[in-house]
This record gives C-alpha cells, sequence and structure tokens, in this order.
C-alpha cells in the first residue's frame, strides 16, 4: 500500500471541516445552502478515512511492515530534525479504525439531532476539524507532530462545547475545558522540552525515541514521565484535572459522545501506551499513574450516584471509565487499558446518544427525575440503553465485563490489592448509578406526563449499530479461560507488558466476583428506583451532590487568587507604581519644556540681552585664563 495514503486520513475531514466552514459563510452572507450538501459532505469524511484505515488494517493483518510517511521536513536546525511524518503501525490504525467508525455513527446521529440548527454547516465543519486533530494525534510518528493535534482536540472541544456561545453557561464551560486542558498541556510541553533536550539530534520520532531513551538518567526519565502524564490527566480528565469534563456537557449531546467515546478524552490512555517503552523504564511513575487512576475512578462514581443530569451522570462515569483505563496502563498492561478504550467507545457513545434521543424526546429536560415511564413511549431507545447499561456495569456477555474484569485480574496479579479493591468497589458503585439512571427515567410513571417528539431514522439507526458493538466488542478479548487466542493482545502484542497466566479455576472465580458485585450494585438500584415515588419533589443536596465543593474550592483558590493578583498588579503595580512613575517623569520633561520655552518669546530685545550675556561670560573666562 502507498504510504501516502495515512495522510489522507487526516486530509479528508480537515478538507472537509474547511469546505463545510466556506459553505457556511456563503450560506449565512449570500444564498442559502440545503442542509442535505452539509451532511453528504460532512459524513462522507469519516467514513472514506475509515475505509483507507480498514485497508491499512488489512495489510498489517497480512504481514506487511509499519508504514512511515514523511511528505517533508518541517524544522531543521544545527542538527535537530523534525519531519511532518505519519507512522501507521498496528496501535495507530487499532485508535484510527475505531475513531473513524464510532465517528461515522456519530455523525449520522448529530444529522438527526441537529436538524434545523442555525448553525448546521458551523457545526459539521468543528466535527470535522475535532475527527482531524484526533487523526493527527494518533498517526503522528513524533511527539511534537502529536502536540499538534492534542492541542488540536482541545482548541476543537473548546469551539464545541460552546457551541451555542449566545448562553453565558456555555461560554463558561467552553473557557474552563480550554484553561484547565492548558494547565495540563503545560506539563506535556516541559516533558517534550525535556526529552528534546537529551535525545532530540539523536533523532525523535518513536523508533529514534525508544532506541535511545534509556541512555537518559533515570531522575530525569521520572520528571519526563510525570510531566507527560500530567498532560494526560488534564485531557483524559483526572484528578485534579478532571473539573473540566462534566460542565462539557453544555454542548450538544453529539458532541458529549464524540468527546467521550472517540476523540478527547481517550487521548491521555493512547499517549502513555505510546510513549510505553518510557514508563517501562519507570515503573514507579507507572504505579503513581495507577492508583490516580484508581482514585479518580471511586472519587467519580461516587459523585455519579447522586447527580440528576442524565448528562452528568454520564460526564463522572467516563471519569471513572478512564480510571481504570490508567490503572491498567499504570501497571503496564497497554493492550488491556486500549482494550477497555475500545469497548468503552461502543457503549458510551450508545449510552450519550441514547441520553440525546430521550433528551429530544421529552422537549430537552435533562433532569432524570422528570422523566419516568418512557420505556413504552420510546421502546428502541429503552432496549438499547439497557444493553449499554449492561456492557458498563460489567455484566456478561455484553462488551465492558471482558475489559473490565481483565484490568482488575491485571492489577490483582501484580499485587496491587487495594487498587484492585477500589476496582471492585467501584464497579459495584457503578453497576447503582447506571441502573439509578436507568430505572428512573425508563420505569415508574412520569409525575409531569410530556409530549413526546418524534425521533427520525437518523438518530435510531446508529443506536442499532452501537448496541451491537456494545453486545459483541468484547469478544476480541476473550480471557485464555475461553479462548487461546486474544485477538487484542494479538495485535497489540508490544504493548501487552508480557502475559500473565492464570489458572482457570481462579480466573473464573474472579469472573465470578466481578459479576456478584455488579449484580448486587443492579439489585440495591432495583430495590430503590424500580417503582420510583416521582409524585415528591426531588430536592438533591448534600456534599456528595455538590461534587464535594471541589469546583468551588478551585474557584476560591485558582480564579479568585488569580483576579486578586491581576487586580494587584493592574492598580497597585502598573497604575501606583509603573504609570505613576512614567507620568511623573513625562511631567517633569513637560515643566522643563514649558520653562525653556519661555526664553522662546520672539523679543529682540531679550535675545540681545541674553547674546551680550554670553559674550560677556565667554570675555570673562578669557580675561580671568590668560590675565
Amino acid at each position: 500500500m502507498n504510504s501516502s495514503l495515512l495522510a489522507w486520513i487526516i486530509l479528508i475531514p480537515f478538507i472537509s471541516s474547511f469546505v463545510l466552514g466556506a459553505l457556511y459563510l456563503y450560506s449565512i452572507s449570500i444564498k442559502k445552502i440545503n442542509d442535505t450538501i452539509f451532511t453528504f459532505l460532512a459524513i462522507l469524511a469519516p467514513i472514506t478515512s475509515f475505509l483507507i484505515g480498514v485497508a491499512f488494517f488489512l495489510s498489517l493483518k497480512n504481514g506487511a511492515t509499519d508504514y512511515m510517511y514523511e511528505p517533508y521536513t518541517w524544522l531543521g536546525v544545527n542538527g535537530y530534525i523534525i519531519s511532518m511524518g505519519f507512522l501507521g503501525d498496528k496501535l495507530s490504525i487499532f485508535m484510527v479504525l475505531f475513531v473513524t467508525f464510532i465517528g461515522s455513527t456519530i455523525h449520522v446521529y448529530a444529522a438527526g439531532y441537529m436538524k434545523g440548527d442555525e448553525g448546521y454547516g458551523k457545526f459539521f465543519s468543528y466535527f470535522n476539524l475535532f475527527m482531524a486533530s484526533m487523526l493527527l494525534l494518533v498517526l503522528a510518528n513524533s511527539p511534537i507532530i502529536m502536540f499538534i493535534g492534542w492541542e488540536g482536540v482541545g482548541l476543537c472541544s473548546y469551539l464545541l462545547i460552546g457551541f451555542y456561545f449566545t448562553e453565558p453557561l456555555n461560554v463558561v464551560a467552553g473557557n474552563k475545558a480550554f484553561i484547565v486542558n492548558r494547565v495540563g498541556d503545560l506539563g506535556f510541553i516541559i516533558g517534550l522540552v525535556i526529552m528534546f533536550f537529551y535525545v532530540g539530534k539523536l533523532g525523535f520520532d518513536y523508533y529514534a525515541l525508544e532506541d535511545y531513551i534509556s541512555l537518559v538518567p533515570t531522575s530525569i526519565l521520572t520528571i519526563i514521565g510525570i510531566a507527560l502524564f500530567v498532560g494526560a490527566m488534564g485531557k483524559s480528565a483526572q484528578i485534579p484535572l478532571y473539573v473540566w469534563l462534566p460542565d462539557a456537557m453544555a454542548g450538544p449531546t453529539p458532541v458529549s459522545a464524540l468527546i467521550h467515546a472517540a476523540t478527547m478524552v481517550t487521548a491521555g490512555v493512547y499517549m502513555v501506551a505510546r510513549f510505553h517503552f518510557l514508563y517501562d523504564l519507570i515503573p514507579h511513575v507507572g504505579e503513581f499513574m495507577a492508583y490516580i487512576g484508581a482514585f479518580s475512578a471511586l472519587f467519580a462514581a461516587i459523585i455519579a450516584m447522586r447527580q440528576t443530569d442524565i448528562k452528568k451522570i454520564l460526564a463522572y462515569s467516563t471519569i471513572s471509565q478512564l480510571g481504570y483505563m490508567f490503572i491498567a496502563v499504570g501497571l503496564g498492561a497497554y493492550s488491556t487499558g486500549l482494550f477497555h478504550v475500545f469497548t468503552h467507545a461502543f457503549f458510551k457513545a450508545l449510552l450519550f446518544m441514547g441520553a440525546g434521543a430521550v433528551i429530544i424526546a421529552v422537549g430537552h429536560e435533562q433532569n432524570i427525575f422528570k422523566m419516568g415511564g418512557l420505556r413504552k413511549k420510546l421502546p428502541l431507545v429503552y432496549s438499547v440503553m439497557l444493553i449499554a447499561t449492561l456492557a458498563i456495569s460489567g455484566i456478561p456477555p455484553f462488551s465492558g465485563f471482558f475489559s473490565k474484569d481483565e484490568i482488575l485480574l491485571k492489577a490483582y496479579r501484580h499485587h496491587e490489592y487495594l487498587i484492585y479493591g477500589i476496582g471492585l468497589f467501584t464497579a459495584a458503585l457503578t453497576a447503582y448509578y447506571m441502573f439509578r439512571l436507568f430505572f428512573v427515567t425508563f420505569h415508574g410513571k412520569n409525575y409531569k406526563q410530556k409530549e413526546m417528539h418524534y425521533l427520525s431514522w437518523s438518530m435510531k439507526a446508529p443506536l442499532l449499530v452501537l448496541a451491537f458493538g456494545a453486545t459483541v466488542a468484547g469478544f476480541v478479548g476473550l480471557p485464555e479461560v475461553f479462548s487461546q487466542t486474544n485477538l487484542i493482545d494479538e495485535w497489540l502484542k508490544a504493548y501487552s507488558g508480557g502475559a500473565l497466566h492464570v489458572e482457570h479455576t481462579t480466573e473464573i472465580m474472579f469472573m465470578g466476583i466481578s459479576v456478584v458485585v455488579g449484580l448486587a450494585g443492579i439489585v440495591v438500584a432495583y430495590v430503590k428506583y424500580f417503582k420510583y415515588d416521582f409524585n415528591k419533589e426531588i430536592q438533591e443536596s448534600g456534599i456528595v451532590y455538590n461534587k464535594f465543593y471541589i469546583d468551588e474550592v478551585y474557584h476560591f483558590i485558582f480564579v479568585r487568587g488569580i483576579q486578586k493578583l491581576s487586580r494587584f498588579i493592574s492598580v497597585d503595580v502598573d497604575d501606583g507604581v509603573i504609570d505613576k512613575a512614567v507620568m511623573s517623569l513625562c511631567g517633569g520633561f513637560i515643566n522643563m519644556g514649558r520653562r525653556i520655552g519661555r526664553m522662546q518669546c520672539a523679543n529682540t530685545r531679550v535675545y540681545a540681552f541674553f547674546m551680550l550675556l554670553g559674550i560677556s561670560s565667554f570675555s570673562l573666562y578669557l580675561i580671568l585664563k590668560l590675565g
């Protein structure tokens, strides 16, 4: 295969974004363009990129070596060479396949969800720019090129979260996502700069880094590893940089699905897996990463238990599931973490798109306690949401069971018993809060009957596709007790971290524990919420409902602190010291000028007097000197 096609996987959605943006400007300023044209151009791009990705997948499957395409040298100074390059290996193509496939289904869904919106063309322009940025991130052949895509998805998240910018809260949410990610990106940049300083002249693509990174002292590698992980904390919303993700629900629901399932939040996990050769040398940083993931998973699950906004519950569930992924990659089981990225993409996209269908059907209501009784009114949405909820709850044979169970088993086999215990407890909480959402939304009797809004087939069809994926996706990573061949581990062999063989009886026992824990969470949710009394007013409160007041603490420490610092610099330093000193100096020159200006009076006698005074003074000087 021609390696130049790697560039076209990125260029096609990027060109589509540019064309859609130009057509949108034409449509609002010159002549209205039919939305069908926008739809066709928008959906065609990710599908085409997916098909090219499939071709590369088949080629690699048939034994082809990694593809590398470097169209030009971007930077060449004093021996430092940075090429604009793209890498098509098993990891990047694996990411391309599910990013473009899930992205395509979300595009189709968005066509129905956004129908009739004034910014329809602009929305898809941003959407495809988002896709192009994520594909650049995963196909980059070096960390610097990756960073371009890394910043690109940050920019697009800002544009899409604040898409309805006439609403102040949406603007605040977009700003929050952008600023928090800049904090994480500072860590990423520091890691890149240090790495470039030590090995930049030897080569800075992934192959060169893998060969030469061991030459860097372990203490420096530790700093690099932590700095890069700070970037991952921001992008993948882990403690303490998770606060932007729940507020990101301000954007249209297809944006939430794209961010949570296929693009931005998976970037941090992918980055850690891509730098596996670095983290293998610093397992203590990996252990730190795993504990951050475990506590993020538990913390987000606890908060989700008391939320009432259907999208925010799903947002906290994403933070929690990302925590599981970081447990895996932190313990060196990169392929296991990526397996959960893969299965999560299906059931999380399905959950958000199902939630979006519910929101549309009930007139944009998002409080689950103002829904209820939707099972018979939305039977298709009910069925697919049940599948997705079972999948995220880790109930077999749905996809989430296989990947989550493997993460827990890897934690136990690495003797990280605390992480295993936290992960297991979080699994019970996940089943509880997800079935709380499910039972409250679809069962019981709604105390405020609402007229159902029609859902188009462009919204329904992607739900069926993703429901199938959420059901069967886990079978590509069957555990050893069921199959001698784990397709995920086979494909990502270089990222498996070494096989951990366990006795079949032990493996079955751990599976049984996971299932029992998940079922226990479901039973508790059933008892409490299946026949919930919707006639009583819901007024959630308390520290958990208020998310432990972390946002308020951040606002007090950072936002108000920076505001006070800014006012001090602006008023006391700038106005009180700098401006005052400059203006005083200016005033001195002005006064001096005025005094000198008095000599310029155009009076001949005054000028004659000064001339006489000057001549007399000079004459006196000569007399005294020569006399």
